[in-house]
């Protein structure tokens, strides 16, 4: 039986967060938008400077552990209005259908409700296939946002919200 343990991440494990995300965006993105697209965004959001910028704005990353090898990493922000953003959500592709999304989820969700908010809400590219593991946990699409990000380059998504 596998045990997915998590924990909260500090600045120390920036270099976890970036390789995650190095390891998973080609697979998860590279369909949708060029590599110099994945490689700017890549820049922009896991960059030490990035990181470290997030951390210090109070979001918190959370890191999954599967029978003791960290396989994924979560991102969670206190937002406006009585609600929190989930940021970020990736698991290694060799640990896809372990339950360790479903348990980073669930830790952002049980983050959410302690500190009192009545819901949790992301952005997810219009073609990632995380949008249907996301229906399938309760979120629902708001709305659609093309947001430009610099460089010539968008993001295409929806803005999901789950309500507690």
């Amino acid at each position: 039986m596998s045990e997915i343990i998590i924990r909260l991440a500090t600045l120390e494990d920036r270099a976890f967060i970036r390789s995650v995300s190095e390891r998973t965006w080609p697979s998860t993105y590279g369909h949708i938008i060029s590599q110099e697209q994945i490689d700017f965004m890549l820049d922009w959001m896991y960059s030490d400077e990035s990181l470290t910028a997030q951390f210090a704005k109070g979001h918190q990353f959370y890191i999954a552990n599967l029978n003791g090898e960290a396989i994924g990493f979560c991102s969670v922000s206190a937002e406006e209005g009585r609600s929190h953003k989930l940021n970020k959500l990736y698991v290694l592709p060799s640990a896809h259908g372990t339950g360790s999304g479903k348990a980073l989820l669930n830790k952002v969700i049980e983050v959410a409700k302690v500190a009192g908010s009545t819901s949790l809400f992301l952005q997810v590219n219009k073609h990632n296939n995380a949008y249907t593991f996301y229906l399938k946990n309760g979120f629902i699409k708001e709305k659609e946002f093309k947001f430009d990000i610099g460089n010539g380059f968008y993001m295409d998504d929806y803005v999901m919200r789950l309500t507690f």
